[in-house]
């Protein structure tokens, strides 16, 4: 019996035939399914679920429980999902509801094809790398782990912060800037991409540092092998800075030092044979369009 885990969010109601779609087509196979509990009491009053449906909340140990984990929504969501599945034992699939979806990139008018696929075993699993936030007082506990980016970022509006980075124990750089980005290949396409960084195929074993609207014009992104351990020291006027792992922000006080380095976990991401990287790469960005028409 397939056993399945849906983690989403709030979707537009054009979107409900097709989510009613997944779980009839899951209840035809007869799946196990456990839906995330916020996600199943917004589902409750605008779809029929099968009634072995259960909720789960966010301390329910998913791995040896469930074989895949679907994310219904778009980037965002399938970010929030990876906190549940800090390794890959259990593969992470997104069905998009949201717009860009570099990481949901099935779209909902396959899922036919994408369930057909899990259950024949065509798909590909994608191992990506994630990084760990060590510092004192980690306000994220055991969920230090990111699969885009971790950034530290001011948290006053008017004065840039000073961050001494340091690569392997050697000073590296003092970034006078509104925030630095560290970025892995994954999530080179995401916040990195928007503040000058370059794309990274997710295959690369590198990590992207690219700073946020820096004071001095000559600094640019550096590329770094993944297995290199960097240390930040912020300073500035401001007691705290803010830092972020994906979607989740935490305050932590400037005086600390942070340590970012590869996970040994990482997150398989599940793909379709038909969907490349590259292809969805040019899709997104429209390359290979002539827009002059």
């Amino acid at each position: 019996m397939l056993r399945i885990a849906i983690y989403g969010r709030n979707f537009d109601d054009e979107h409900t035939p097709y989510i009613q779609r997944l779980f009839d087509q899951l209840d035809q196979i007869d799946a196990s399914i456990v839906v995330y509990k916020r996600f199943y009491d917004y589902l409750l009053p605008r779809i029929s679920m099968p009634e072995r449906v259960q909720p789960f909340v966010k301390q329910y140990r998913l791995t040896g429980k469930v074989d895949f984990l679907f994310s219904i929504g778009g980037d965002g969501t399938m970010l929030d999902a990876s906190t549940f599945v800090q390794t890959d034992s259990i593969p992470l699939i997104g069905f998009n509801t949201g717009r860009l979806g570099y990481l949901s990139a099935i779209a909902l008018d396959e899922i036919d094809a994408a369930l057909q696929s899990i259950l024949d075993g065509s798909y590909d699993l994608e191992k990506r790398t994630m990084v760990k936030l060590e510092t004192k007082d980690n306000p994220f506990g055991r969920y230090n782990l990111a699969l885009n980016e971790i950034t530290v970022h001011k948290k006053d509006s008017s004065s840039m912060i000073t961050i001494h980075s340091y690569l392997n124990g050697e000073f590296l750089n003092s970034y006078w800037a509104d925030g630095l980005i560290i970025s892995t290949g994954t999530g080179s396409t995401a916040y990195n991409l928007s503040c000058g960084g370059p794309i990274m195929i997710p295959g690369c074993h590198n990590l992207v540092i690219t700073p946020i609207a820096p004071h001095n014009l000559n600094v640019r992104p550096i590329v770094v092998p993944n297995d290199s351990v960097l240390t930040l020291r912020p300073a500035g006027r401001e007691k705290s800075v803010l830092v972020s792992l994906d979607s989740r922000s935490g305050s932590i006080e400037a005086s600390n030092e942070l340590t970012i380095v590869k996970s040994n976990h990482k997150l398989a991401l599940l793909r379709l044979k038909d969907h490349s990287y590259l292809r969805t790469l040019r899709h997104k960005l429209n390359w290979g369009f002539d827009r002059r028409n």
